[in-house]
């Protein structure tokens, strides 16, 4: 194609290649930028992924292990389960790419569970499988969900019928395969998403510039800090005119909400950090503390404190929104206040790079 270009002499377009490159050579932070967009989209998102993927394999397995009546069977279904939440939960604030354009977020992750559509399988004919499951909204990990805590949470091993292990297994599969694809098209080998934050500003990539890249990346973890704050905590808690609503807590049935929502703040702590399991790579906290170290220490301290007053709830998530309200608000504006400095302290200084 360059040869064509050349051949029909689309100069200005090469012309305008070369001037970007250029301004992303000449600035000063071209070298930190492009650490902190390779670690965090090779080192932190691909890895989460991979994690999320690999979590989920072991997932289908204990799902396929389990047999009616076995209570320590379905503990390993329902550990395996929150292990596959936790790093889907840390993704939160990087729900661009893949994960947007392919469908894999509503695939995977919607709520409410449609318990109608999820009986009308049940009572068919058909046999439950993966691909019967593709185009339905019963699947995903709140499905998996419903099947091994049961709406009332307490599900035991003895009332599982066949016909629930056979769409369980089903499920789980259809979860694992749509990790793998979310995972895939971000690794380097496959789809290599990650290229585009690698070679921000460079041909290939779908920023044109490392700012571009960087704002991506700030404004993800924008909208899961909104989400958490004004969606994930304030429905269930206010939802009933301006009572509880605990039907739209999500994750309500294996009392696992106040994980997710903390592990929603931790994906924006991995990204702004750059650090992922044992890896402590270059974040936008480098970038910032070049900047304004008074900002990057009140975005670093934000974090902790919306994390922290999310785990100092009391009990489950469920009881609190009744019993603990003002624990609950006091968690609601700690993410509140870090959605406040990522928007009007972080988001116009790299917008002003």
């Amino acid at each position: 194609m360059k040869t064509n270009l050349f051949i029909f002499g689309f100069t200005s377009l090469l012309l305008a290649s070369c001037s970007n490159n250029d301004s992303e050579t000449a600035n000063p932070d071209s070298a930190l930028n492009k650490e902190i967009l390779t670690n965090t989209s090779v080192n932190v998102i691909t890895a989460t992924y991979s994690e999320l993927y690999n979590n989920s394999v072991a997932l289908t397995t204990a799902c396929q292990n389990l047999s009616i009546g076995d209570e320590a069977e379905l503990t390993a279904v329902k550990n395996a389960w929150v292990a596959t939440r936790a790093p889907w939960e840390k993704s939160e604030g990087f729900l661009y790419g893949p994960v947007d354009t392919e469908g894999i977020d509503p695939a995977i992750d919607s709520w409410p569970v449609d318990v109608n559509a999820i009986n009308n399988i049940l009572n068919s004919s058909q046999a439950i499988t993966s691909t019967l499951l593709e185009n339905d909204d019963a699947r995903g990990f709140h499905t998996i969900e419903y099947f091994i805590w049961g709406l009332s949470g307490n599900k035991t091993a003895s009332e599982l019928t066949t016909r629930e292990l056979e769409y369980l297994v089903a499920a789980a599969q259809n979860l694992q395969s749509k990790t793998q694809q979310l995972y895939y098209g971000w690794l380097q080998s496959q789809g290599n998403f990650a290229n585009n934050f690698v070679n921000a500003g460079q041909s290939g990539s779908i920023y044109t510039s490392q700012k571009d890249a960087l704002l991506e990346l700030v404004e993800g973890i924008i909208i899961i800090s909104d989400e958490v704050a004004t969606g994930k905590i304030e429905t269930p808690l206010n939802g009933n005119n301006g009572a509880a609503s605990p039907q739209d807590e999500e994750s309500r049935f294996s009392n696992n909400s106040k994980l997710d929502f903390a592990n929603n703040i931790r994906s924006i702590q991995n990204i702004y950090l750059g650090d992922f399991a044992s890896i402590e790579g270059k974040g936008l906290t480098d970038l910032v503390a070049s900047k304004n170290a008074t900002t990057d220490a009140n975005i670093k301290a934000k974090i902790t404190e919306a994390i922290s007053a999310i785990e100092a709830i009391p009990g489950t998530f469920t009881d609190a929104i009744f019993n603990h309200r003002s624990a609950v608000q006091n968690a609601q504006q700690k993410v509140a206040e870090l959605k406040v400095v990522l928007e009007s302290q972080l988001q116009p200084l790299i917008s002003n790079l």
